[in-house]
């Protein structure tokens, strides 16, 4: 791997779990299962049951990738 490979991911070195901490700290799980409505960020959300999540569904971590680059990394 080159060492200027990852320079143009925002998301390098960020890990999952980061993702939505940072997410529900900004907005609460209310706002953020607005934001993706995805009914695991909805109904008896936590920290754990969405990383399980968004690690088998991967259209649901691009959606929550894209909201955390429009708002936390800009």
């Amino acid at each position: 791997m080159k060492k200027n490979e990852h320079r143009n991911n925002p998301l390098h070195g960020i890990n999952l779990k980061q993702i939505p901490d940072e997410l529900v700290d900004l907005f609460g799980w209310e706002v953020f299962g607005e934001c993706i409505n995805i009914c695991y960020f909805k109904q008896d959300p936590s920290i754990s049951s969405c990383l399980k999540f968004l690690r088998r569904t991967p259209w649901a971590r691009t959606k929550v990738e894209i909201l955390y680059l429009r708002t936390i990394v800009k």
